[in-house]
């Protein structure tokens, strides 16, 4: 089969490729240029790239790994629920306001884990500790309120 312009610049492409990658000497290349593009047939080409690899060769890397500087930036997380932040805040609050933010902290923390689900938003820890703190409190003064009541109840 005749070989086509495109057909010769392809084997001119490999014959540069194996010259840039020191498969071949610059006298070798200048050669076999010369005779790619005095070449007739496809197999003409074939014969002066068998000896050279038909595509990108992988080159091994000589340095460890990759700079943390051209690295894809890593992806954020999601921002908080401001609903499991205030669940947690009200958790907290519970010790200094002896229990009145018990209830506040377990409604958002339930309300906060809905959206989180069901958005995808960060902040499930916050939400889960305000709960527990929440429900600790409540738990605390039921207690405490039922010992009065026992306390009054025998004396």
């Amino acid at each position: 089969m005749l070989a086509s312009h495109a057909d010769r610049e392809r084997a001119v492409d490999v014959l540069r490729a194996g010259f840039s990658e020191g498969r071949l000497q610059q006298a070798e290349l200048e050669r076999r240029v010369a005779r790619a593009y005095e070449a007739r047939t496809v197999g003409e080409l074939g014969l002066l790239v068998a000896d050279l690899p038909q595509g990108p060769v992988p080159v091994q890397p000589s340095m460890g790994p990759v700079p943390r500087t051209f690295l894809p930036a890593p992806a954020l997380p999601p921002p908080n629920n401001g609903k499991a932040v205030g669940a947690l805040v009200c958790g907290i609050l519970t010790t200094m306001t002896a229990g009145l933010t018990g209830i506040p902290a377990v409604v958002l923390g339930h309300t906060a884990r809905s959206e989180i689900r069901r958005t995808g938003e960060g902040g499930d820890g916050f939400a889960l500790a305000g709960l527990i703190l929440g429900w600790l409190s409540i738990a605390g003064w039921t207690l405490f309120v039922v010992f009065v009541v026992a306390a009054a109840s025998m004396s």
